[in-house]
């Protein structure tokens, strides 16, 4: 079967500035098509993508999840043991870390963390205009995350930049990878040196990795590395998941009415906000064998580039994609991908996304928009910049 060729440019000024535009032209095109400006094959229905991460024996992560193959080239940093990891070295890791990340430890910091949001969206709501990026999406996961992993005091707010700086490196060093990094080489200093064990304090889960080194589970470089991994996986997306609830609930005062009626549907509104517009757009996959998906072979070695937001959006699984629905199932979603590669941190965004949602109900009588959302163009996020409202008290 001859695999569609399409010159679409993914990673071009136009396409991530509205990714949306184009889905639908991947989508139709073929469940696997050719990208001829990155030369990878590429899959945006949700069959072939869910199933994609699902293999991943098949399509490994260990040669990288963004364009750069690291077994031909050099990685732009050490490898993360969990997103760049395969089995079993990720098996270890991820266990390791997943103890950590417990549901317990997350009762644990519950009422903490809902306390942290009440008050914030009291302070805003008192305000009535803000900027919910700047005054809410980055605000409340630096109150609550920082403090949870025990990472000293000065520079925090560097996190910010390095989240940004690692998605931007999964796609082609083009202008928006250099545009988007420059000024930034002190955010890569700072968590290097802050993911050191001497640098962390007493009783956070980032200190708890060094436990675990101590008790053989992992090396010492290891447990630098697997501090690293929540920094880039606790932060960015999930400030950009707050932004994007909010813009879902602005954009669909019905929905929003239906969150104030029934508060218990706060999981899922973020949940469905995942769905509706995901942080993170795309990964890449390679090949680790010769293989076949809908009829197209995939040679050892191809790099495959994984459209999640497409899937998450593809009218061959979900009914009325495009819409927010809060009665919507969205089981199966590939907002934090799929398979043993899930996002280390989607626990904790959820979370705080819960949180945020339920604070937003229980306080808040409507939002509307005083502006379009002014996109931050990264190679990998779909990320807000600002994002103007206005809201009225309940």
């Amino acid at each position: 079967m001859s695999v569609p060729s399409l010159q679409i440019n993914p990673f071009g000024p136009e396409f991530l500035a509205d990714p949306y535009a184009h889905h639908d032209l991947l989508r139709d095109a073929g469940p696997v098509v050719w990208l001829e400006s990155v030369q990878a094959y590429g899959m945006a229905r949700f069959a072939e993508v869910q199933a994609t991460l699902r293999d991943h024996e098949t399509f490994i992560s260990s040669r990288g999840v963004g364009l750069a193959d690291f077994a031909t080239e050099e990685p732009f940093r050490p490898p993360s043991l969990l997103l760049e990891a395969d089995p079993p070295i990720h098996d270890r890791t991820r266990g390791l870390m997943n103890r950590i990340v417990s549901l317990r430890a997350l009762k644990e910091l519950r009422p903490k963390w809902e306390a942290e949001a009440g008050t914030l969206i009291d302070q805003l709501v008192g305000a009535r205009s803000f900027d919910a990026v700047g005054d809410l999406a980055e605000i409340f996961p630096m109150r609550v995350f920082p403090d949870t992993i025990g990472l000293r005091d000065d520079g925090r707010e560097l996190l910010l930049d390095y989240a940004s700086i690692v998605f931007n490196a999964f796609g082609p060093r083009n202008s928006v990878f250099h545009e988007g990094n420059r000024g930034k080489e002190q955010a890569i200093a700072w968590v290097a040196d802050a993911c050191k064990r001497e640098n962390l304090k007493p009783g956070g889960w980032g200190m708890a990795v060094f436990e675990a080194a101590d008790a053989g589970e992992c090396t010492e470089a290891e447990a630098e590395r697997l501090v690293r991994s929540f920094l880039s996986a606790g932060v960015d997306t999930t400030v950009n998941g707050i932004a994007h609830l909010v813009l879902a609930l602005a954009s669909h005062p019905a929905q929003f009415e239906q969150l104030r009626l029934k508060p218990r549907l706060a999981p899922k509104a973020f949940e469905e906000s995942l769905r509706w517009d995901p942080t993170v757009q795309t990964f890449f996959r390679t090949a680790a064998r010769d293989a076949e998906v809908a009829g197209t072979r995939i040679p050892e070695g191809a790099k495959v580039l994984l459209f999640l937001a497409a899937a998450n959006r593809d009218p061959r699984h979900w009914d009325r994609p495009e819409e927010f629905d809060l009665g919507r199932q969205t089981s199966g979603h590939v907002g934090f991908g799929f398979g043993i590669h899930q996002c280390l941190g989607q626990m904790v965004a959820r979370l705080e996304g819960e949180l945020i949602a339920a604070a937003l109900a229980a306080k808040v009588g409507s939002i509307a928009l005083k502006g379009a959302p002014v996109r931050r163009i990264n190679n990998t996020l779909h990320a807000i910049g600002s994002l103007p409202v206005e809201v009225e008290p309940a």
